[in-house]
C-alpha cells in the first residue's frame, strides 16, 4: 500500500470528516483531584483475546491481586491495585470480548459493568498487528459515557509482520490518548498510567472522535431517541438506547418494549420500516476504522512473507498441526514429570514425612489418639498437598507458556474439525483445553458457544479432559507403580479419556441433541514472546487460590477418613471406613483393587487430591508408618494399578464440577445423566483394562 504523505494535520483532518456522531455525548463529569494526595481511580481494563490484556493487569497489579466472582453467571473476576505518583488505581480487568452485542454473557458483563459501574477510565488493550478487529471494539465502548485510553500493544510483533504504525497520528485521529507499548517487555506501562491519570483529570480535553451512522439513517436514529426520551431505565444513557434498537439488539429491545409498554408501538413500527438499520450503524463503524487505520498504518509490500506466515504452514497444517498438538502436549506432561517428580519426592521424604516422625516424637507422652491424628490426618494428609506444588507450578506455567506465546489458538484451529464430529466448533476447544487446569472453569467459560446445544454437549463432555488435581494424581502414582514408564502410561491415559471424550461426545451429539452443527471463525494472533513476570504472577495467583480452596477440604476429609479409621477402636480392620470399603469389596474385585482402593477413589469426589490424603492415612496406620510408595507396591499388581488410575482418570468429577453442571444446564436431569454416565464409564473401562492387562 503506497504510503499518505501529506502532513499529519491534513491526514486526521481527512479521517474526522463532516458526518455527526451517532453515539451519545460525554455527558459524565470526570475526576478531578491532586495527584500528589491518595486520590482512588477505577481503571477497567477492556480488550479482545489474545491482545496481552492480562500481561499489562499483572504488570500493573503484581502481587495485589484478588480474585472473585462476577455477580452475574459467576465468571472469574480479577482486581487490582496499582499506585503511581501518590494516585491509587483499583484496577479491574474485564472478560475478554470481540465486540458488546450482548451475544454472550462475557458481553453482557463488560457493558454492564461500564454502564452501571461506571468506572472512571477504560483502558483498551489492542493489538497493533491486528488494528482493525481491535478498533471496534474500540468504536463500540466510545458510545459510552466513559473515557478511554487506547494502549497500542505489540507494536514488536506488528513489526515483524512488516506493518508500521504512527501512533502520534492515531491519536489525533481518535480524539483519545493512544499509548505505543510493548506489554511483554514492560514498555509503555508507566506511559499508560500517566495517561490514564490525565484523562481522569483533564476533562475538558477529552473529546473523542465517535464513529458515525449512515447519513441516511440518522433521521431515523433521531426520531427512536425522541420517542423513547425519558422512558429509557437509568443506568442506561438514552442515545445508546436508541442505537441498540436500531442494531436490534437482544437485550436492551424487551427492555425497552417493557418500559414503554403503550408507547411501544410507533418506535416498533420504525424499526419495522428500517430492518436494515443494523447495516448503517455496522457499516459507519467500519468505514470509521477504515480511516483509522489508512491514516495511521503503512502496511508491507504486498507477497511478503512474516515469519508467522511461516510457523503457520506446519502448525495449522491439518496433518503436522495435529502432530505438533501431540507433541506439544507430550512436552507438557514429560517436562512435568520429569522436573516435578523428583522435587515431589524430595519434599514428601524430607518434609512431610519428616514433619510427621519429628512431631510423633514430641508427642511420645500424648494420647495416642492425638499423635496420630495430627500425625497420620492433619501431616499425612493435608501435609501432602505441599508435595503437589512442583507439579502444579511446572503444569500452570507451562500452560500460561503456551497461552501467552499464541499457539493454544492455533490448537484451537488445528482442533475444530475433530469438535465438528461432535457438533461443536474449535471455539469448544477453548473450554476443553482448560479443563486441563480445573472442570470448574472450563464447565462456565462453556457460555462462550452461541448455540444451546454446542454448549450443552460441552459442558457435558468437559468432566472427561482430566483436571490439573486428577493429572497431579496421576503424576505421584504413575511413577510409583511404573517407574521410567510413568511418562508413556500417563499419556496413554490421558489419550484414553479424551479419545473417549470424543465417543461420547458423538454419542450424545446424534442420539440425544439432534446432530445440530455449527460454524466456527477465529483470528489467529501474532506468535510473541511471553513475559516471564506475567507468568510468575499469574502461576502465583493460581497457587495461592489453590492452597486457599484445597488445604481447609483436604485437612477436613483427612481428619474425617483418620476418624473413620479408627472409630469405634480395634484397629483400622475394624474400622466405620473398612466396613464401607468391605461393603465395595465385590466391585473392586473385578480390578484387581482392595477396600484401601476403592474408599480412595470415594474420597476423590470431595476433592481429587483427596485419593493420595487417603491413600496416605491409609496405609500410614495399617502399614506402621511404612512410606506409600512401598505399601502401594505391595498392595497392588501392575494390572490393578492400571485400572485404578484408569478409573480415577475417568472417575465422576468433583463435588463442584458438578454442583456447577447443575448451575450451568440449570437441570438435575442432565446433571444426574453426567455423573451416572462416567460412573458407568470408568467402571467400565476399569474392569475391561484390568482384564486385559492379566492376558499380557
Amino acid at each position: 500500500m503506497a504510503r499518505d504523505t501529506r502532513p499529519a494535520d491534513s491526514r486526521v483532518a481527512a479521517v474526522l470528516g463532516p458526518t455527526p456522531c451517532a453515539c451519545p455525548a460525554q455527558d459524565r463529569p470526570l475526576l478531578v483531584g491532586d495527584w500528589r494526595g491518595q486520590v482512588a481511580l477505577t481503571v477497567a481494563l477492556a480488550g479482545q483475546p489474545n491482545v496481552g490484556k492480562s500481561t499489562v493487569f499483572n504488570l500493573l497489579t503484581g502481587l495485589s491481586q484478588h480474585t472473585g466472582r462476577w455477580p452475574a453467571g459467576g465468571l472469574e473476576q480479577r482486581t487490582g491495585t496499582c499506585r503511581h505518583d501518590g494516585a491509587a488505581l483499583h484496577i479491574v480487568d474485564l472478560p475478554s470480548v470481540h465486540s458488546l452485542t450482548a451475544n454472550s454473557l462475557e458481553e453482557r458483563i463488560v457493558r454492564d459493568y461500564v454502564i452501571a459501574g461506571r468506572p472512571d477510565v477504560i483502558v483498551v488493550v489492542a493489538d497493533a498487528a491486528a488494528l482493525e478487529t481491535s478498533l471496534y471494539l474500540l468504536a463500540e465502548l466510545l458510545c459510552l459515557p466513559v473515557p478511554v485510553v487506547l494502549g497500542l500493544n505489540m507494536l514488536d510483533a506488528a513489526g515483524r509482520q512488516g506493518l508500521r504504525l504512527e501512533p502520534h497520528v492515531l491519536e489525533a485521529a481518535l480524539g483519545l490518548p493512544v499509548v505505543p507499548m510493548v506489554a511483554a517487555r514492560n514498555q509503555g506501562v508507566r506511559e499508560l498510567v500517566e495517561a490514564v491519570q490525565r484523562v481522569a483529570c483533564q476533562s475538558a480535553t477529552y473529546a473523542p472522535h465517535r464513529p458515525e451512522i449512515s447519513p441516511d439513517h440518522r433521521r431515523v436514529l433521531d426520531e427512536i431517541q425522541r420517542l423513547i426520551a425519558g422512558r429509557v431505565p437509568p443506568p442506561y444513557p438514552e442515545d445508546w438506547a436508541a442505537l441498540k434498537l436500531l442494531e436490534g439488539d437482544a437485550e436492551i429491545t424487551p427492555m425497552m418494549q417493557a418500559h414503554l409498554a403503550g408507547q411501544w408501538e410507533p418506535v416498533h413500527a420504525l424499526l419495522r420500516q428500517h430492518e436494515d438499520a443494523i447495516l448503517a450503524v455496522a457499516g459507519g463503524r467500519y468505514a470509521w476504522i477504515g480511516r483509522m487505520v489508512r491514516a495511521a498504518v503503512i502496511h508491507p509490500k504486498a507477497g511478503q512473507v512474516t515469519l508467522t506466515d511461516r510457523l503457520d504452514r506446519a502448525v495449522t497444517h491439518p496433518v503436522w498441526g495435529l502432530l505438533v498438538l501431540v507433541a506439544i502436549v507430550g512436552l507438557l506432561f514429560g517436562v512435568t514429570y520429569a522436573i516435578g517428580t523428583p522435587l515431589q519426592q524430595w519434599l514428601d521424604t524430607h518434609l512431610v514425612q519428616a514433619g510427621a516422625d519429628l512431631l510423633r516424637a514430641w508427642l511420645h507422652n500424648a494420647p495416642p489418639w492425638l499423635s496420630s491424628l495430627l500425625a497420620d490426618g492433619v501431616i499425612g494428609g493435608a501435609g501432602t498437598v505441599v508435595t503437589l506444588l512442583p507439579i502444579l507450578v511446572i503444569f500452570f506455567a507451562l500452560l500460561d507458556l503456551l497461552r501467552d506465546s499464541g499457539y493454544l489458538a492455533r490448537a484451537a484451529y488445528v482442533m475444530d474439525r475433530f469438535m465438528h464430529m461432535m457438533g461443536l466448533h474449535g471455539n469448544s476447544f477453548l473450554p476443553l483445553f482448560m479443563g486441563f487446569s480445573c472442570n470448574v472453569p472450563a464447565v462456565m467459560s462453556s457460555r462462550i458457544v452461541d448455540s444451546p446445544k454446542a454448549r450443552l454437549l460441552t459442558i457435558m463432555v468437559t468432566p472427561l479432559v482430566p483436571c490439573a488435581a486428577r493429572l497431579t494424581v496421576l503424576a505421584v502414582l504413575a511413577p510409583l507403580f511404573f517407574g521410567s514408564y510413568a511418562m508413556w502410561v500417563s499419556l496413554g491415559l490421558v489419550g484414553l479419556s479424551l479419545a473417549l471424550l470424543v465417543v461420547i461426545g458423538v454419542a450424545l451429539h446424534e442420539l440425544v441433541l439432534g446432530g445440530e452443527h455449527v460454524a466456527f471463525i477465529i483470528e489467529l494472533p501474532l506468535y510473541h514472546l511471553p513475559n516471564p513476570r506475567s507468568i510468575a504472577l499469574s502461576v502465583w495467583q493460581k497457587i495461592v487460590d489453590f492452597l486457599k480452596e484445597a488445604g481447609g477440604v483436604i485437612l477436613i476429609v483427612s481428619v474425617v477418613v483418620w476418624a473413620l479409621s479408627t472409630l469405634p477402636g480395634g484397629g483400622i480392620e475394624s474400622s466405620y471406613l473398612a466396613a464401607i470399603g468391605l461393603m465395595l469389596a465385590p466391585v473392586g474385585a473385578l480390578m484387581g483393587l482392595n477396600w484401601q482402593m476403592m474408599v480412595a477413589l470415594l474420597t476423590s469426589f470431595v476433592r481429587k487430591e483427596n485419593t493420595i490424603a487417603t491413600l496416605g492415612v491409609l496405609y500410614a496406620a495399617g502399614q506402621g508408618g511404612a512410606g506409600l510408595g512401598a505399601a502401594l507396591q505391595a498392595a497392588l499388581t501392575p494390572p490393578a494399578a492400571l485400572a485404578f488410575l484408569t478409573m480415577q482418570v475417568l472417575f465422576i468429577p468433583c463435588v463442584a464440577t458438578v454442583a456447577t453442571i447443575r448451575q450451568e444446564t440449570g437441570s438435575w436431569r442432565w446433571t444426574m445423566l453426567s455423573v451416572g454416565l462416567l460412573l458407568v464409564i470408568s467402571l467400565a473401562m476399569g474392569i475391561l483394562v484390568y482384564q486385559v492387562s492379566l492376558r499380557f
